[in-house]
């Protein structure tokens, strides 16, 4: 009897134990044999194929052996990012069918903002995080990935965004992450220069509309309006009932001096407030609420507070079918009771995201804010807290060692605000 080839099995694991049952079930009774078996692991530290590398299997069957290609997880191998620009200048994929974000095949949609392709996990990576920003006005994550921990901030003025040196290595060119950190001079990103093309990263033509279409058709909690462009935007006209937020907007840029800039109307008292006034001093951009610090005292019943801020933003709302970009935040510093923020949940028709201030591990403060602002709905942003809330109440109040604005403590999501609202140096 003639002696049979052997076969190779390639597999994508270096686990023995995975290695045996894939042979055992990739391979017909006849050829279970050990001695006819050949196992090659760790396949995904071979590059991928393009026309200078061939792929594994193919040069094995250049030998004339039987090659069967088991896979231990579902869907194509991931592609190796480092090699997106070399993959795609030579013709071996298109940028649509790798995801910019983090290499992979598995493509569950195209990139909102650049031509290229996004797999499921990095396409609910980005609607969670792409809106959340930090305390000193920039974006806090990749405007690309929406990861890294080390980010290039945008010098454009009307900009903040943020860009990670991997994205720039992985799609302009090697090195180019590094060399962007190193010089010492102002970068602008891609969103903002005039060419729309660097390396094989593309800017889509219509960006923000591809933003706003992306966040309808993927995400099931998350709604935004569409940003408009710098040349589209015009300043800001806030109503700040029963805390003056000025300080805060004024730090972002929002409000100044100047004719033409932004303008504040601060209220303490709206018991006789009637519709025609809010009419008359709007129409507003932003109406902001809160209650008073819990520490300090305060001249209404806690649930007031709440009550005339939902009734002034009911005659301060743009019509229902107005696409012009308007937006609300209510804070209550641990004032109202658990079943008055249960019905400010339901009056607002979202539950309320709880934030806290901790030092040295104890926590000193604590809010709940509601609002339509997309960084305050996104999973990142909850803070799970396990402390009573009433007690915290009462040992601040006890103390009285905390009279910090709650408006401080939440200051991070007037920024997304940007994406609509002139600002100035």
């Amino acid at each position: 009897m003639a002696k049979k080839e052997p076969t190779v099995i390639v597999v994508d694991t270096d686990s023995p134990e995975e290695i045996s049952s894939l042979s055992e079930a990739a391979l017909p009774f006849s050829y279970r044999s050990s001695s006819e078996v050949i196992s090659v692991s760790s396949i995904g530290e071979i590059p991928p194929a393009t026309p200078l590398r061939p792929n594994t299997a193919a040069s094995l069957e250049n030998y004339g052996l039987d090659v069967i290609s088991v896979s231990s997880s579902e869907g194509n191998l991931p592609a190796n990012r480092e090699n997106i620009i070399y993959d795609v200048i030579h013709g071996v994929r298109t940028i649509e069918e790798i995801c910019i974000c983090c290499g992979k095949l598995e493509i569950h949609t195209q990139h909102p903002l650049f031509h290229g392709g996004i797999c499921a996990p990095c396409t609910e990576q980005f609607l969670e995080r792409f809106f959340l920003c930090d305390q000193d006005g920039y974006h806090g994550d990749c405007a690309i990935c929406c990861r890294a921990e080390s980010l290039i901030m945008c010098d454009d003025e009307t900009c903040n965004r943020c860009i990670c040196p991997s994205c720039l290595d992985t799609l302009i060119r090697p090195g180019a992450g590094k060399e962007t950190e190193e010089k010492n001079i102002k970068w602008t990103c891609l969103l903002c220069v005039p060419w729309e093309k660097n390396g094989v990263l593309k800017r889509r033509t219509r960006w923000r509309a591809e933003l706003k279409r992306f966040y309808d058709q993927e995400s099931n909690h998350l709604w935004i309006y569409q940003p408009l462009g710098p040349w589209e935007q015009k300043p800001i006209h806030v109503l700040s009932l029963f805390d003056n937020i000025t300080k805060e907007l004024k730090n972002y840029g929002f409000l100044g001096k100047g004719m033409g800039n932004g303008r504040l109307k601060y209220l303490d008292d709206v018991t006789n407030v009637v519709r025609t006034q809010i009419e008359e001093l709007g129409p507003f951009d932003f109406i902001f609420g809160s209650t008073p610090p819990v520490a300090k005292s305060y001249n209404h019943p806690s649930a007031w507070y709440f009550y005339q801020y939902y009734r002034i933003l009911e005659y301060g709302r743009p019509p229902a079918r107005s696409d012009k970009p308007f937006f609300w935040l209510f804070i209550d510093n641990l004032v109202l009771e658990e079943e008055e923020r249960n019905t400010a949940s339901r009056f607002f028709q979202m539950e309320g995201l709880l934030r806290y201030q901790q030092h040295d591990d104890v926590v000193q403060n604590a809010v709940h804010i509601w609002s339509n602002i997309p960084s305050v709905q996104s999973k990142y942003s909850v803070s799970p807290l396990y402390v009573d809330l009433c007690l915290l109440a009462k040992n601040i109040q006890k103390t009285r060692i905390f009279s910090q604005r709650p408006a401080t403590l939440i200051k991070e999501f007037f920024v997304p605000l940007k994406e609509y609202f002139r600002t100035f140096s």
